[in-house]
């Protein structure tokens, strides 16, 4: 008589809940990280291990040893594996694993890897055939077959997103954070178990005007450099070399979707509180602009803004227009747009709010200065070329926008300002 196993009924229940959801499951989905727990569960059940030695036998052991393929060609198992075994955000077999098991959801390779398993003697010696379920011959199959459910399902899962596996299967608020060329960041940083913390964003620097890396968030990496595991002043030596070049980082938030600290930080920010007695954790950027709130998309910072118009200004586009230039195009009573404004690092994007449509772009070589009028606190306005290669020489246009503070107007400008070597601006 075949034994029941609970482990199974409660891994078909976990199928059932992830149907449920309508498209692909997420990282957002209530029950993912429940079902690869269980998942995990039943493929350490019953794991041997070893008689003597100091390392403790773990379900990635096998997998790594995997005969897949003919050699002739890379499989998506294989693959899935590869990439497994070389992440350099994973330190541990368990994080290797927990990697794996989330790359074969996404790939639909889970089930080809356990049948791979069940056919090669050596690696299913790891399991005992009594109280395991792979090393079972009768439980074996139906979960073979649950596999093949799960195979059909579709999942969608930031799989760059891997930092903690190591130590938790709850994963951290993860967001790429993009900022100008610029000579000093601005953020203080501590070093803690190779963690790299943010324990302080400086006054008028780039990142505060950024208004995106807050105090107690980690830099995972930068311009695709992995700091897992960094050692003391490995970010500082990244970004010397970086310097003056656009900067992309990879940010794991301190605080977690329920507004709570990330759990699994906890120990990390203890140290780090000993370490540093007037830390705080920052909840919030120190300079938040009035009015309307921003908008984050892909992890990056839009303005509202008011479109008032254009103008053409001639074959000057100096600094000097704008206090005749932006008065002219108000006196046209043109109708208003509102619009989403994005400075990036090599160029400016407008775009319609209501549905994000691209408006203009304009790079930072075509537009030939920023600033505003005195009188009009709220108010900014930058040139652009807009006949760049004519052989008469470059007209200009000049734009007109309206922020909801004088504040934000002037940050505007400084971050747009930072953008290019040679921009004449003024506020």
């Amino acid at each position: 008589m075949a034994r029941k196993e609970p482990l199974l009924s409660a891994l078909k229940g976990g199928v059932l809940r992830l149907r449920e959801g309508r498209g692909p499951c997420t990282d957002t989905s209530p029950h993912l990280t429940s079902f690869c727990q269980l998942l995990e569960t039943i493929l350490r059940k019953g794991l041997r291990q070893p008689a003597w030695g100091f390392r403790r036998r773990d379900y990635w052991h096998w997998l790594e040893q995997l005969p897949v393929g003919d050699g002739s060609r890379p499989t998506l198992l294989s693959t899935s594996i590869q990439r497994a075994g070389s992440c350099r955000e994973v330190l541990t077999a368990q994080g290797r694993g927990r990697h794996f098991l989330r790359l074969a959801l996404q790939e639909k390779v889970l089930e080809e890897a356990v049948r791979q398993l069940a056919q090669t003697p050596r690696l299913l010696e790891f399991y005992d055939p009594v109280s395991s379920i792979l090393g079972n011959e009768t439980l074996l199959e139906p979960f073979l077959s649950l596999l093949l459910v799960v195979t059909e399902m579709d999942f969608s899962l930031d799989l760059q997103n891997c930092s903690f596996l190591d130590e938790s299967w709850l994963l951290p608020v993860c967001i790429t954070y993009e900022t100008v060329p610029c000579q000093a960041l601005g953020m203080v940083l501590r070093y803690v178990d190779g963690r790299v913390f943010v324990i302080e964003v400086l006054p008028e620097s780039q990142a505060e005007v950024d208004e995106v890396v807050l105090a107690g968030d980690i830099l995972n990496e930068i311009n695709g450099c992995s700091l897992r595991n960094a050692y003391s002043g490995q970010a500082g030596a990244v970004l010397q070399k970086l310097k003056g070049q656009p900067l992309s980082f990879h940010l794991l938030r301190w605080q977690w979707h329920n507004g709570e600290v990330y759990e699994p930080l906890l120990p990390y920010l203890k140290i780090l509180k000993e370490k540093e007695p007037h830390f705080q954790l920052q909840h919030n950027p120190r300079h938040r602009a009035e009015g309307e709130s921003r908008r984050l998309q892909g992890g990056r910072l839009l303005y509202n803004l008011r479109y008032l118009g254009r103008m053409s200004i001639g074959k000057y586009g100096g600094k000097e227009v704008l206090d005749r230039a932006i008065p002219a195009v108000l006196e046209r009573h043109l109708t208003t747009q509102e619009v989403l404004f994005d400075v990036k690092e090599a160029e400016v994007l407008v775009q319609e709010k209501t549905s994000s449509k691209l408006l203009c772009r304009y790079p930072y070589p075509t537009i030939s200065c920023v600033g505003r009028c005195v009188d009009s606190s709220n108010l900014f306005a930058f040139c652009v070329a807009t006949s760049p290669e004519s052989l008469d020489g470059s007209t200009f246009d000049c734009l007109v926008f309206a922020s909801s503070s004088e504040q934000e107007c002037e940050e505007i400008i400084r971050r747009m300002a930072a953008g290019f070597q040679h921009t004449e601006w003024f506020v």
